[in-house]
């Protein structure tokens, strides 16, 4: 059978949820609106409806949402020659390939910001494929996107693990009814990732590289 392996890539295998923290704060402070950064990464990670939404409200001049979503875009794209994978993010994926896991990447971000992604992570040898934001009706904190990466993979939900670095991802994972492990490179805290249902925490995917022999992978390989 199938196992899935499942990646969110933003904060996850690229360190860049502080760029679209900046991208974001220059785009609303350009709109008119003041919002703390601390404010902003905390809703990194939410499609671009619901970031705008859990930042501004559900009463805002929704007259702006393009105008936003697309300033981010054009602010996070001067980045696309630079982002920054993380740390043996490219060798976690191969290593799990090479275990006979279906990797498969399940983000937020545009499919055009997803191919700038996937040539910094520099893994597609490993990869089985991607579903991005253009891909779903809603984004994660919603199941949708992690269904539908686990489509790609064809596997099962017991048979899969979601990897994310957000509170976002954890949720997603869950209302998906599969592992969720969460990394924290994303800068959220431990407790917040496993309130929000992480079986597993690690601090970055060379931690967890390091110890996949002893993870909820090992494990789920050996009761398949």
């Amino acid at each position: 059978m199938t196992h899935s392996a499942l990646f969110d890539v933003d904060g996850t295998l690229a360190d860049t949820n502080y760029l679209h923290v900046t991208a974001w704060w220059e785009a609303l402070r350009q709109g008119g609106y003041t919002v703390p950064m601390a404010e902003v990464h905390g809703a990194i990670g939410l499609g671009s409806e619901d970031l705008l939404g859990k930042l501004l409200g559900e009463d805002r001049d929704r007259g702006q949402d393009t105008y936003l979503d697309n300033a981010h875009s054009v602010f996070y794209a001067t980045y696309f020659e630079r982002l920054p994978a993380l740390a043996d993010a490219g060798d976690l994926l191969r290593a799990l390939a090479s275990r006979g896991w279906k990797v498969v990447l399940a983000t937020s971000a545009s499919a055009r910001e997803l191919e700038a992604l996937r040539r910094a992570i520099d893994a597609d040898d490993a990869i089985a494929g991607a579903t991005s934001a253009d891909d779903v009706r809603e984004g994660k904190p919603a199941p949708e996107p992690v269904r539908r990466a686990m489509d790609i993979a064809g596997g099962t939900a017991e048979r899969t693990v979601f990897t994310g670095d957000s509170v976002w991802d954890m949720r997603a994972a869950a209302e998906a009814d599969v592992t969720g492990v969460a990394l924290l490179t994303g800068g959220i805290c431990r407790a917040a990732l496993a309130a929000a249902g992480a079986s597993e925490t690690y601090r970055s995917p060379t931690d967890l590289l390091a110890h996949l022999d002893t993870s909820i992978f090992a494990r789920m390989e050996t009761a398949s």
